[in-house]
């Protein structure tokens, strides 16, 4: 099938092997119930093969819903699935499954990674120097404590199975200029004043020894994708706004990833309206 084909959102590509393959959250189920996560695969980005259901929710698993945000790195020898999982009554939170393939099946494989009493979703997974450093939003469903829309960080274990630090906050979304309010914030989730939101962050190092961070957030013109550097190159920062977005209007949740040839690629969901959602890439001058 085409790319067009493809109805998920906030896709991320392994390449891995002679082979792309793709993840994401099912477009069907993503605002209801949920049951699992598929993949696709290509050896060219044009003609991809699937659905191939990668994970089921097994019986007894109390998360059914909010089914977001997958992603999937190859770790010796090993695949590693960071995603969000939710249910009514349960704050969403990140998760970690593992598998021995990256077309699965995979299995849980932690705990819950973010704070129990905090609404987080949208994890990415950096590492760098030994360390393994999640990268997640802060949801400003939580209310008061939120509005601000906060890029969170915690450091795992080596085992990737637990948090081993407290949160610390790199920046709100109100920090860039191209981010406004959510407009439906009351309407939705009955927030009074302005909320902000982050999601979909993904980490790139960058030639010039810099550290750049592609994230989501609500605009002018709706959903789209900002840019945020951190100079030092230091994942703690400080982190400096773009001050126009990378994609402005009607998509987001990307991730960037290098293509066998090279080249530096972002994919992200486009468009943002409900079921129509499909991967789309565009190629980073560096």
């Amino acid at each position: 099938m085409k790319l067009e084909q493809v109805n998920i959102r906030d896709p991320f590509i392994l390449p891995y092997n002679g082979m792309y393959y793709l993840y994401g959250t099912r477009s069907a189920t993503c605002w209801g119930k949920a049951e699992g996560f598929d993949c696709y695969r290509s050896p060219d980005l044009e003609e991809w093969e699937g659905p191939i259901e990668i994970f089921r929710r097994p019986e007894g698993f109390v998360m059914g819903e909010n089914y977001w945000a997958p992603e999937c790195y190859a770790i010796d020898g090993r695949f590693y699935f960071l995603t969000t999982f939710g249910a009514q009554g349960i704050r969403k939170g990140a998760y970690l499954l593992v598998a021995d393939a990256p077309e699965g099946p995979f299995a849980l494989y932690s705990g819950r990674l973010t704070p129990e009493d905090w609404t987080c979703i949208d994890a990415t997974l950096y590492r760098r120097d030994g360390h393994n450093y999640m990268i997640f939003s802060h949801s400003f469903e939580d209310g008061a404590t939120a509005l601000s829309g906060d890029m969170c960080m915690v450091e795992l274990s080596a085992d990737l199975k637990r948090a081993i630090t407290e949160p610390v906050v790199l920046f709100p979304a109100c920090a860039a200029p191209w981010a406004t309010p959510v407009p439906f914030a009351r309407d939705e989730f009955g927030i009074e004043g302005d909320a902000y939101f982050t999601d979909g962050p993904f980490l790139v190092d960058q030639r010039d020894g810099g550290l750049r961070m592609y994230w989501s957030s609500w605009s002018t013109h709706g959903y789209a994708v900002g840019e945020a550097v951190s100079d030092s190159g230091a994942v703690t920062g400080p982190w400096r706004q773009v001050a126009e977005p990378f994609f402005p209007e009607n998509g987001g949740h990307g991730m960037a990833f290098r293509r066998f040839d090279g080249r530096l690629v972002y994919v992200l969901h486009y468009p943002h309206d409900k079921y129509l959602e499909h991967p789309i890439f565009t190629e980073i001058e560096e």
